[in-house]
């Protein structure tokens, strides 16, 4: 790619709001200056860091709505994770690159720019490996690059079914891998290259790994890999963990490693006080979907008092029930005045936007938790930029802090314009460039499916 400028009205910097702003882009996508005035591709609206997707499960977007009727008793997380078992053992290394890049152009369109995949479908339908043991994950990266998103492929390290190495059920048969064969994986995929492409790994749950297995794992790993983790999604999980070892996921998890900001927290919803507390202090990152957790009944993450303790947080869509980030921020904001009867939760103070507050926190939690330059329109970063569009009518008479605020509390999707990842302008008047041919494939795979 030829070096650009591009040239918006509006652009939220971290040094705030700024008007007549030129952003130069270097070849290799990264942002070389931000300058008042001059020349360049004018793109109209309001510009505003593109948002990382921080946990995504790309194949249950296949499943998207199909969970939704009542069981013959009470439904749960668990009987939800049944009906998801089902669905992901029917899906080829060709459906999954076509839902996948299907979900790909979908976050684009939502203003998301970088996605970390949490991939565990390691296997064939029966359990056997692929000649290849990276064949499912290689497939996200394809679908990554048809859509021109970046991601963060996580694969995931699942080797039991419950605390202490109990046995996978049967459902779990694509998931499993010792040590040895998930490290084959990590490394196939440390080989690929591309400037938009970072690895990590994302053992699935202290329910799933033991930490004995998490540390032979880690330990030939990069010092600064990051890794995600499922913990303390649910009350039973808590229940389970208290009566296997005496301590909660949250602590067990602490007492077993050295948290930092390399480790990525996946919902950690059930806590107490001190291990909030203990969490936001350690490093490490928040990786919160709110939409997701509560479609499956989750609860509601302390984020008031994880925050207020100096926590990073960030968002993603896990299972895409809704994929927004102005969805998820919104929904993240309202389950804490539902919560606590109130309003404006998590603003950072007086007279304080609660969306820009939420916006910016996400941001940098965020490009940490996927260690890509993301997360600010300023030199050093990449040029991922979300554009709302100025002239809709829900932003008639907005600019910086009510604009973003519109977005996030009342337009969601509907707002978002125009997305840049890399300087690449993927997607142009709610337009993605290759939508069309990923729909049409999209499609099909749906109808391999029904057969």
């Amino acid at each position: 790619m030829q070096s650009r400028k591009f040239h918006f009205a509006s652009a939220l910097t971290p040094d705030g709001w700024k008007s007549d702003v030129t952003v130069a882009v270097g070849a290799d996508g990264m942002i070389d200056d931000v300058t008042n005035g001059g020349g360049g591709e004018r793109i109209s609206g309001i510009a505003v860091p593109a948002m990382p997707n921080v946990h995504s499960h790309a194949h249950q977007r296949f499943m998207l709505g199909l969970a939704e009727r009542a069981g013959p008793s009470a439904d749960s997380f668990w009987t939800w994770r049944e009906a998801m078992y089902g669905f992901a053992l029917r899906l080829s290394p060709e459906d999954l690159e076509a839902v996948a890049a299907q979900l790909y152009v979908e976050m684009l369109k939502a203003g998301f720019s970088v996605v970390g995949e949490f991939q565990y479908l390691h296997h064939q339908p029966d359990g056997t490996p692929y000649a290849d043991p990276a064949e499912m994950s290689l497939r996200c990266l394809t679908a990554a690059d048809q859509a021109g998103i970046a991601i963060t492929i996580l694969p995931t390290l699942y080797a039991f079914g419950g605390f202490g190495g109990q046995p996978p059920v049967a459902g779990q048969r694509r998931f499993i891998n010792g040590a040895e064969r998930f490290l084959k994986i990590v490394d196939q995929l440390s080989i690929q290259v591309g400037a938009l492409l970072r690895v990590g790994i994302s053992p699935h749950s202290l329910r799933a790994v033991t930490p004995e297995l998490l540390r032979e794992v880690i330990a030939a790993l990069p010092p600064d890999a990051p890794i995600h983790i499922h913990v303390a999604e649910q009350v039973k999980e808590v229940e389970d963990c208290l009566a296997f070892c005496g301590l909660r996921p949250v602590e067990l998890l602490m007492r077993e490693f050295d948290l930092s900001g390399r480790w990525t927290a996946i919902h950690a919803t059930h806590m107490t006080a001190a291990e909030t507390e203990a969490l936001a202090r350690s490093g490490a990152i928040a990786g919160l979907c709110p939409t997701t957790e509560a479609n499956l009944g989750d609860g509601i993450f302390p984020a008031v008092d994880y925050m207020r303790d100096g926590g990073g947080i960030a968002i993603g869509s896990d299972s895409h029930i809704t994929v927004s980030p102005a969805e998820d921020l919104r929904m993240l904001e309202y389950s804490q005045r539902l919560r606590d009867r109130t309003r404006n939760a998590l603003a950072a103070g007086p007279g304080q936007s609660t969306g820009r507050t939420l916006y910016e926190a996400a941001l940098k939690g965020g490009a940490r938790s996927m260690r890509q330059p993301v997360g600010a329109i300023a030199p050093g970063f990449r040029c991922d930029v979300t554009v709302l569009d100025a002239d809709h009518p829900l932003l008639a008479g907005r600019t910086e802090d009510a604009a973003l605020d519109s977005w996030i509390f009342s337009g969601g999707n509907a707002l978002v314009k125009d997305v840049l990842v890399a300087g690449r302008h993927v997607v142009k008047d709610r337009h993605h460039i290759h939508e069309e041919t990923i729909a049409r494939n999209f499609r099909a795979a749906l109808r391999r499916l029904a057969t």
